[in-house]
């Protein structure tokens, strides 16, 4: 057994079991994967592999639980590999954040800049999608970590932390109705057409709880995943708006008013997700001390070591 076969094994089914597709992401040869992976399946007993003559089409039940060995076993491997490139150079490398649009647009930039300030010698990546996608991108290993709302919280195989609490305001244009209320509800809401975010983003999950909690069914007109969507078309008058809180800038948003709406939809919580066992760069911990002053390496690396409840907001 060797690493070489391990790697086919992993290989093979990311390229959804093409041998040929797996051996160019190797540079290596058709022929070389296929025997390599025969000679593991010979010296383990078992087929890792369902095949269809010389075509493999999927993974037995013994080649599940074989592929979550060797998972394991190269994220080892890999972590050892960034062990030494730490102690090699301390303050360069690449560093990638999986995020989402409303994260990357509102909350990361001044983040980010003194990150740069600090580490100009590490090439920093941003990765966009929602928050499904950023959390496979981490357990996929394209990315260091990722940064969402709290629907990355429960995402087997990876470790999220609460960074910091937020909640949605209605956005409307200057003279608007809703200004006139001291305390807007659900009913008012519903009145008029709507514009928020596309059910994978931004606490979409919550607005529309709390209107089936009141037997409402809201006209939404329009879902985007940008806020800067949102707020436009509000602009020309065709909705109001439900956007995330760090969205709204008095000085940016002149041509918009802003009404608070945590009472109606709760508390959402921003978090940072990491791939349980994995080896961080000690730039990383510094930059999830920059994103947020509650955490720290030493509680961070508690939590990465299996006291997972050890830290809510």
């Amino acid at each position: 057994m060797n690493l070489h076969q391990l790697r086919f094994v992993r290989e093979a089914v990311r390229q959804n079991f093409n041998l040929t597709e797996a051996a160019k992401a190797l540079f290596t040869s058709q022929p070389g994967v296929s025997k390599a992976i025969i000679e593991l399946e010979e010296e383990l007993g078992v087929d890792i592999f369902s095949r269809h003559g010389k075509r493999i089409r999927g993974l037995t039940e013994p080649g599940r639980a074989v592929l979550k060995s060797v998972e394991a076993i190269m994220q080892e491997i890999e972590g050892l590999k960034r062990i030494g490139n730490e102690f090699a150079a301390q303050d360069s490398g690449s560093f990638t954040i999986a995020t989402t649009h409303t994260q990357a647009r509102y909350s990361l930039p001044k983040v980010v800049q003194a990150f740069t300030q600090k580490f100009p010698k590490v090439r920093l990546s941003l990765l966009q999608g929602n928050p499904r996608q950023v959390a496979d991108m981490v357990l996929m290993g394209q990315a260091d970590l990722a940064i969402a709302t709290e629907s990355i919280a429960n995402v087997d195989g990876l470790i999220s932390l609460p960074c910091y609490q937020w909640e949605h305001l209605v956005v409307v244009p200057h003279e608007h109705p809703l200004l006139k209320s001291k305390s807007i509800t659900l009913e008012e809401l519903a009145a008029y057409p709507l514009i928020t975010y596309d059910s994978a983003f931004t606490g979409r999950n919550k607005i529309d709880h709390a209107f089936t909690l009141r037997n409402l069914k809201p006209d939404v007109l329009l879902e985007a995943i940008d806020a800067d969507v949102i707020k436009t078309y509000v602009e020309l008058g065709l909705g109001v708006g439900i956007i995330a809180g760090m969205a709204f800038d008095t000085e940016r948003d002149r041509n918009l008013r802003a009404i608070p709406a945590g009472h109606l939809f709760g508390t959402n919580v921003s978090r940072v997700a990491l791939k349980q066992g994995a080896y961080l760069r000690s730039y990383v911990f510094t930059f999830i001390e920059l994103l947020t002053p509650t955490l720290n390496r030493k509680l961070v690396e508690q939590v990465l070591s299996g006291e997972k409840d050890m830290y809510e907001l």
